[in-house]
């Protein structure tokens, strides 16, 4: 994303897509607020510094700061949800999403601020949670009553609604554990 000629570092970004070096050079200039729409617990993985964590859950509901915003996520689909849903409220807001998110940012080789010891990330916790469920419903179905089957089927069911929607009421429900809770 470029600026205008006559543009100057703190005017408005036209809404769109930025990349990691984009970003990186915007932040040194001042000329944007980075706002991550992940939950607590994800940023204690790594988040850029200076970031505002706003999860998409809570975003219509918090203040956001004025003048250009960039939103960031993983992997870029929720901050791409999260600047839909910005700019249908108010459709001259000055706000982009980093492309690719966090892993295109460390594929750039750009820095991220770190919890030593965080948790695994969500994504991961899932993936092993629905696993597990999936594989614990196929040996019970086996070896316990055929009824079970339906366990993996409804784990099954969920990832296709979560993939589908991206909503993931498990990813919701793990953040919420006492191993994922952040304290202010």
């Amino acid at each position: 994303m470029t600026l205008t000629p006559a543009a100057a570092p703190s005017t408005r970004l036209s809404p769109g897509r930025v990349s990691a070096p984009e970003l990186a050079d915007q932040l040194a200039r001042g000329a944007v607020t980075v706002v991550d729409v992940r939950e607590p617990v994800e940023l204690l993985g790594g988040h850029i510094a200076g970031s505002r964590n706003v999860p998409l859950a809570r975003l219509a509901r918090e203040p956001l700061p004025e003048g250009p915003l960039v939103l960031v996520c993983h992997s870029g689909h929720r901050s791409t949800a999260a600047r839909e849903q910005l700019l249908s409220r108010n459709p001259s807001r000055a706000v982009s999403d980093l492309e690719g998110g966090i892993e295109a940012w460390q594929q750039a080789g750009l820095p991220l601020l770190a919890r030593a010891r965080a948790p695994l990330p969500l994504m991961r916790q899932v993936q092993i949670a629905a696993g597990s469920l999936v594989l614990l419903g196929v040996i019970l179905s086996q070896s316990v009553a055929p009824a079970w089957m339906a366990l993996s089927a409804f784990v099954g069911a969920g990832l296709v609604f979560a993939g589908l929607s991206g909503f993931c009421g498990m990813a919701r429900l793990l953040a919420l554990m006492p191993w994922n809770r952040v304290s202010p």
